[in-house]
């Protein structure tokens, strides 16, 4: 079956992220089992993905801005920024690849972000991601700091 992005749907899928507590949804174009895992995420400001790696098994992820701006940055093991990736749509920059086993996070620059991500699968939920354990977790109140702090360094980007 031939699986079509357009406006609709990234508009369908933003207002579910804004409606959602994490300020996030994907849409899903994969199978958990497919060797692939293709999907639009749309991210609103504020949502927090907690900074994370892939390593079991390896896995890359890519990240393709669809509409509006985001950001993807990597972090050294001590979690200190290392790069910052700045997508937007029709900008210069509409993508990155993040390798295997790097640190990083995204974050939504402005209402209405969506990105296409393309991932390794299979998607299994206990192997899927290796959460930093010098980012806070999700849902407790060091999460707004944290943020703040990434926003503060984005903003003199």
């Amino acid at each position: 079956m031939i699986k079509i992005i357009d406006r609709k749907l990234m508009e369908e899928t933003s207002e579910k992220a804004a409606a959602s507590p994490r300020l996030r949804m994907n849409h899903n174009f994969h199978e958990l089992s497919d060797g692939v895992q293709r999907m639009l995420n749309a991210i609103e400001p504020g949502s927090y993905i907690r900074p994370h790696r892939h390593l079991d098994p390896d896995k890359m992820e890519m990240f393709i801005v669809l509409k509006g701006k985001g950001a993807v940055i990597t972090f050294d093991d001590d979690g200190q920024m290392l790069e910052c990736f700045m997508l937007e749509a029709g900008g210069e920059t509409l993508g990155v690849e993040v390798p295997p086993g790097v640190w990083h996070t995204v974050v939504s620059m402005e209402e209405g972000t969506v990105f296409l991500e393309v991932k390794d699968g299979p998607y299994v939920p206990s192997t899927d991601k290796d959460f930093a354990a010098w980012a806070p977790l999700a849902d407790t109140p060091e999460v707004d700091q944290y943020m703040a702090g990434l926003q503060g360094k984005l903003n003199k980007i």
